[in-house]
């Protein structure tokens, strides 16, 4: 499975003018993941003000999803698992996650909660607390001792620290996460004015804390990780190594930062993740995991 982005026709015989061979190959690539990333720039940009607020949340378990059909709604299948909580990166909002929610709706999880933190945080360790109230919060409403998470960029981050230094690996069966710094990252040096930004930069103290030893974590890892990440610097930053976690790192080619929470095949990749219900080996693991290619 090749994940692409989508460049108009017209640009295609121009390219293959421009660079020649190899070249070529690797530049059409790199435009049509830019190109996709402006996309969905434009379109998350009018998106972004539906996920100011907090989504409104009834007690006891949503309504099971139904498509329509020339007879009135049919209902989807309903798969058993824990709720999916999604959390968004840096300046985003749960915004970012209508088309992955809509994706795992339709293949059965209908217990999905995106949360929101203020762009204002300015502290991972702040935000992992909020998150382990969020969370204790949702397990008590459904009725559910365990969660999984998905979470873009920051958001993968403090959800790994709520999990390995909070006490969350009790609460959290399988984090997923999504160009997360794992290792810290060395892109944009101006943002450094922002505290958190600081946070995500190799060698600090956060990115320190979790790379400590991690004995008995009961939480499986997954990173999506892409070879056209701009935002990951260097890119195995999102590469998820320590030696006390059950991770397995899945590289996705062809894409950008913005497009691994809403592409299709991510998105299938997640489910497929999500639905399994024994962690890879430690051979496997080792290796590298799935390739998204």
């Amino acid at each position: 499975m090749k994940v692409t982005g989508v460049l108009p026709p017209l640009f295609l015989p121009l390219c293959r003018r421009l660079w020649p061979g190899r070249l070529a190959g690797l530049s059409l690539t790199l435009l049509k993941a830019t190109a996709l990333e402006a996309a969905i720039l434009t379109g998350h940009l009018l998106l972004y003000p539906t996920g100011l607020v907090q989504e409104r949340r009834g007690p006891g378990d949503p309504p099971a999803p139904a498509e329509r059909s020339g007879d009135g709604p049919v209902p989807l299948p309903v798969r058993p698992g824990p709720p999916v909580v999604l959390l968004h990166g840096f300046i985003d909002n749960r915004s970012v996650f209508v088309l992955l929610r809509r994706s795992l709706a339709q293949h059965g999880r209908c217990r999905v909660e995106s949360l929101n933190y203020s762009p204002l945080t300015c502290d991972i360790r702040s935000a992992a607390e909020l998150l382990a109230r969020h969370v204790e919060e949702i397990c008590e409403r459904t009725g559910s001792t365990r969660i999984d998470i998905v979470g873009h960029s920051l958001g993968g981050l403090i959800a790994r620290y709520y999990v390995q230094c909070l006490g969350g690996d009790l609460r959290v069966r399988t984090l997923v996460t999504l160009g997360t710094p794992h290792s810290g990252t060395r892109v944009a040096r101006l943002a450094d004015a922002h505290p958190i930004v600081r946070q995500m930069r190799p060698g600090s103290e956060v990115i320190a804390e979790l790379a400590r030893p991690a004995p008995g974590c009961r939480t499986r890892f997954v990173s999506f990780w892409s070879d056209l990440d701009s935002v990951m610097v260097p890119l195995e930053t999102a590469c998820l190594e320590h030696p006390d976690l059950d991770a397995r790192n899945v590289r996705v080619t062809g894409i950008g930062h913005l497009a691994l929470p809403v592409h299709p095949a991510v998105a299938a990749g997640i489910r497929e993740v999500l639905d399994a219900e024994e962690p890879a080996g430690p051979a496997e693991r080792r290796s590298g995991g799935l390739t998204v290619a």
